[in-house]
């Protein structure tokens, strides 16, 4: 509701945008492609870098800052930028639903995939064949996502660590366990300890004697 003199105060814009950074919205355009004012915005609130000058949205710099406080930023920013590792890397560690809007060549990174899981385990559902079957990502990704052992390489579904951080983290994870983990009854009550909505994805023929054994 400011004057467009207002607008286009730069002391006034910059004191505001760093206490709201979206208020960059309604600074001039001359202090949209404001570097300074633009870093002091995006530090604030990483999405201000919707409304930066094209050219600030393809400055690294303003972009590294913004992706450290909004994941979405990513998105936002110049295309290029969705495919350089060292942006992609710092979005993904601060959220890794960033690892969406990525190139293919990034979301077969390892490390970039590794480090995306650990905050949206989830994502591993972008991940190529052969990091599905990473034992090391797939463990990082359900002890976030219990379910996203879903999307892990079905050899692993009969590994008993992985599973079992699986149904920790998501009792319902155990639908996609191996018949041989399903029917292992001293996993299924080791299980049930950490979770106890496992319990109820256990095989009818060994719910009642796990019920009786722990006291249920």
């Amino acid at each position: 509701y400011a004057s467009e003199e207002l607008k286009a105060d730069r002391e006034v814009v910059l004191a505001l945008v760093q206490k709201y950074g979206r208020a960059l919205k309604y600074a001039s355009e001359e202090l949209k492609a404001d570097r300074e004012v633009v870093m002091a915005a995006v530090q604030q609130h990483g999405g201000a870098l919707e409304y930066a000058s094209e050219e600030l949205k393809a400055d690294k710099e303003v972009v590294l800052v913004a992706v450290a406080s909004d994941l979405f930023v990513i998105e936002l920013a110049s295309k290029a930028f969705r495919a350089d590792r060292e942006v992609v890397l710092k979005a993904v560690k601060k959220n890794g639903q960033a690892l969406r809007y990525v190139t293919e060549e990034l979301r077969s990174d390892r490390e970039v995939l590794l480090e995306a899981v650990k905050t949206a385990g989830w994502v591993l559902e972008y991940a190529s064949k052969e990091l599905r079957a990473d034992r090391e990502i797939v463990l990082a990704a359900v002890k976030n996502h219990g379910r996203a052992i879903e999307y892990a390489s079905e050899e692993l579904y009969n590994d008993r660590e992985v599973m079992m951080e699986a149904v920790k983290n998501d009792g319902v994870a155990l639908e996609f366990a191996s018949k041989h983990i399903r029917d292992d009854k001293e996993f299924l009550i080791e299980a049930i300890k950490y979770n106890s909505k496992v319990l109820n994805c256990v095989p009818k023929k060994l719910k009642g004697v796990i019920k009786k054994e722990l006291n249920l």
